[in-house]
């Protein structure tokens, strides 16, 4: 039994990769001849001694003046092209009208790489003709220049294009962001089905189809049932001819196939190029041969040149006013956020007009535990959605702080089941360390798109081998595609960037000032105030010592109060140094740790009757060390355990020793500290969770000062939650001994 090769895989690139550019045919109503720089022709299409004469140039022979009839213009022409420069050449070519064997033709004649390419192409129409062909195209591009808008640039393109033309059918296509093409306008018979508002897939125009529109931008398939004429090349040794600049150029197999299937006997396209990129197309059907002048398709191609500028003209009007609203919107926006003090509130407010400049129908808002959401977007949606996205900052996920989706199949299957019906998010990340996040939000657009046949392909074997056969029907094709918005513009994702690079700069101006202000407040209170307090404390000791019970309370009362301020500014101070970088200045003395500590419980026993305080320590820690500051340090730890802590539950106290290392433990009985505090726990002015009714006079300076004081004797100071506690520990060695200030 014989074993038959296995089939090759049948995928789009089978058609992609057809190399349409050198087919080594030619179409038949006109013949081809190449030539080299020496003049010798190289190739000559089969038809080309029965077109043109028995004076026609055979393959391998040299071009002589008795060839062509010994037409000076043409051999003028041909020399010309073998002279260009091949470095410059752009397909250009140069035209000019012959009668060749009692036959009227068109010569087109263009360098292409090494070789001059002279086409021959046979005239259907007479002089007279083609001059009102003329007339009728220079009032075309006269009223394209008028209009005002993109659909009526359209509009007016198809009916000018069919009248100078003759095609029964001639649609604009507009191509969108996916490659898909869509009739926006035509102009047809009466008894043909409109093809207005049919979609057609990328597929249809492979990417080497879309290379060649850019470069050559008309072309003509006089009769799609006309057999194509073989190139015979002088030397099987020379390389095909690459026909992407050819008007005669024979027609892809597969295109051929295409056209017959929706019953087109000649078509045209003519290229609507913007920026180098293909935009649009028009695209002419005849149901017949048809063949178009060589002048008249110029002038059509002039007319599209026309019409592209006109749309780009349009374009970058519209462009330009987006990006004069944008820049207002940012300067408002930024505006109002460095005038405020937080920016949420500002972004909040400016929540409508940024859903106007993105055309979103939902905002959020989010930094730190906060959540502002602005249209009917649910809060529960809104928060997974702000979940998600610090997740993925904080994996490490997003090369970039701006994220663009418009569809739920690029989100996380759990995170899409939560946010259906909205598919579009564009987030950017303003604030990377308190994770503040602007989300504008779009809902799907339920779209029934009118195919023209069905847009997957049946696979087939033909001629060629395996390839993709051209739909066999074009009757109207309905899907509706859901869970999908529309997609966000190059120009919306540019302005989110730059919405996103101010607010960064404004956020880190607005810190750098309050950081600022803060220090200078901070020298302030210490220094200004340190005198006043003294003469307070001064005056209560001479009530307090003078007689009768009245004086003696209201010493006692301003002293309580005094001392209280007096802490109040030694913690100031000490945060301003720490603020300023110049650290806590430390004296380290030998001491008994232990002793030390039992002074600080004493004082807070006093002060504090009805707190009780459980300590476990041995009898002596001996340590060099700052006594001051160690007795700071206890008594910032004890007053935050005692602040906080369960009221009528012990605060828990141990100090110990061991392997050259003391270790100062606090406990309290409370639940676990926020998890989204605890990174910025030993921060200063850091942000509670809520105010602590027990502690309103607090700065919340005590543990911001405690790790100063531990990190300027060389150790840590750690929290964490065990048992229904919250536990401090500092430990730092036993021979601390810090030459700078901590």
């Amino acid at each position: 039994m014989t074993a038959h090769p296995p089939r090759p895989e049948v995928t789009l690139e089978n058609c992609a990769s057809e190399p349409i550019h050198i087919p080594g045919l030619v179409q038949s109503h006109g013949a081809l001849l190449a030539f080299d720089i020496q003049g010798t022709a190289t190739h000559v299409s089969t038809n080309a001694h029965t077109l043109l004469g028995g004076t026609t140039p055979a393959p391998g022979e040299a071009l002589v003046p008795a060839h062509f009839e010994a037409l000076a213009d043409v051999h003028e022409l041909l020399q010309e092209a073998m002279d260009a420069d091949p470095a410059s050449d752009d397909g250009q070519a140069g035209s000019m009208e012959v009668s060749l064997n009692g036959r009227l033709f068109d010569l087109i004649v263009h360098r292409s790489g090494s070789m001059a390419i002279a086409e021959f192409e046979l005239r259907p129409a007479t002089r007279d003709e083609v001059t009102g062909f003329a007339l009728k195209a220079h009032r075309a591009m006269d009223k394209l220049k008028r209009q005002t808008s993109i659909d009526a640039l359209l509009a007016l393109a198809v009916g000018a294009v069919r009248q100078l033309t003759g095609f029964d059918r001639v649609m604009a296509y507009r191509f969108r962001h996916d490659d898909s093409g869509e009739v926006a306008a035509e102009d047809r018979v009466p008894e043909l089905e409109p093809f207005v508002g049919r979609r057609y897939p990328a597929s249809d125009i492979p990417a080497q189809a879309r290379r060649l529109y850019v470069i050559n931008t008309l072309r003509l398939i006089a009769d799609v049932r006309a057999d194509p004429v073989a190139v015979t090349a002088a030397s099987a040794a020379l390389p095909p001819v690459d026909m992407s600049h050819c008007v005669l150029r024979s027609v892809s197999p597969i295109h051929i196939e295409y056209l017959r299937n929706m019953g087109v006997g000649a078509s045209m396209s003519i290229s609507i190029v913007i920026n180098g990129r293909l935009w649009g197309m028009l695209a002419c059907h005849h149901r017949t041969p048809h063949q178009v002048p060589y002048s008249v398709r110029m002038a059509c191609d002039v007319l599209a040149q026309v019409l592209a500028a006109n749309v780009q003209s349009l374009q970058a009007r519209a462009r330009a006013q987006r990006v004069a609203a944008a820049a207002a919107l940012r300067s408002r926006l930024i505006e109002a956020v460095l005038h405020a003090d937080d920016p949420v509130p500002a972004l909040d407010a400016m929540a409508g007009p940024l859903a106007e400049a993105f055309d979103a129908q939902a905002v959020l808002i989010a930094q730190e535990a906060r959540l502002h959401v602005h249209g009917d977007l649910a809060r529960e949606t809104g928060a997974a959605i702000v979940q998600w996205l610090a997740r993925r900052a904080a994996a490490g996920d997003a090369t970039d702080a701006l994220l663009a989706t418009h569809a739920l199949a690029e989100l996380p299957v759990d995170l899409a089941a939560a946010c259906a019906p909205w598919c579009g998010l564009l987030a950017l990340r303003f604030d990377d360390h308190a994770a503040g996040w602007l989300v504008l939000l779009r809902k799907e657009q339920i779209e029934t798109i009118h195919w023209g046949g069905k847009p997957e392909k049946d696979y087939a074997s033909g001629p060629l081998g395996p390839r993709l056969t051209p739909r066999g029907s074009f009757d109207v094709w309905k899907e509706i595609v859901r869970g999908t918005s529309e997609p966000w513009t190059t120009d919306q994702q540019e302005l989110a960037r730059q919405l996103r690079d101010e607010l960064v700069r404004a956020g880190a101006a607005r810190v750098a000032e309050m950081t600022r202000a803060r220090t200078q407040l901070l020298a302030i209170l210490g220094h200004d105030l340190r005198d006043p307090l003294q003469s307070i404390a001064m005056a209560a000791k001479v009530l307090e010592r003078s007689t009768g019970d009245a004086n003696t309370r209201i010493g006692l009362r301003i002293q309580s109060s005094s001392s209280r301020m007096a802490r109040l500014i030694g913690q100031v101070l000490d945060a301003s140094r720490l603020q300023t970088g110049d650290g806590l200045q430390l004296q380290p003395v030998p001491i008994d740790l232990a002793r030390v500590l039992e002074d600080v419980i004493d004082e807070a026993r006093t002060a504090y009757p009805g707190v009780t305080i459980a300590q476990t320590m041995p009898s002596s820690v001996p340590v060099l060390a700052d006594p001051d500051r160690m007795a700071q340090l206890f008594a910032n730890l004890i007053s935050n355990a005692r602040h906080h802590g369960t009221p009528g539950e012990s605060v828990l106290v141990a100090l110990s020793q061991d392997a050259g290392e003391v270790q100062f433990e606090v406990r309290n009985s409370a639940p676990p500290i926020a998890a989204d505090l605890v990174p910025n726990l030993f921060s200063a002015f850091k942000r509670q969770a809520e105010p602590n009714v027990r502690n309103r006079t607090g700065l919340g300076l005590g543990l911001h000062i405690a790790q100063a004081i531990v990190r300027g004797h060389g150790g840590t100071l750690a929290y964490r939650h065990e048992a229904g506690q919250v536990v401090f520990t500092a430990r730092f060695p036993l021979q601390s001994a810090p030459s700078a200030p901590a």
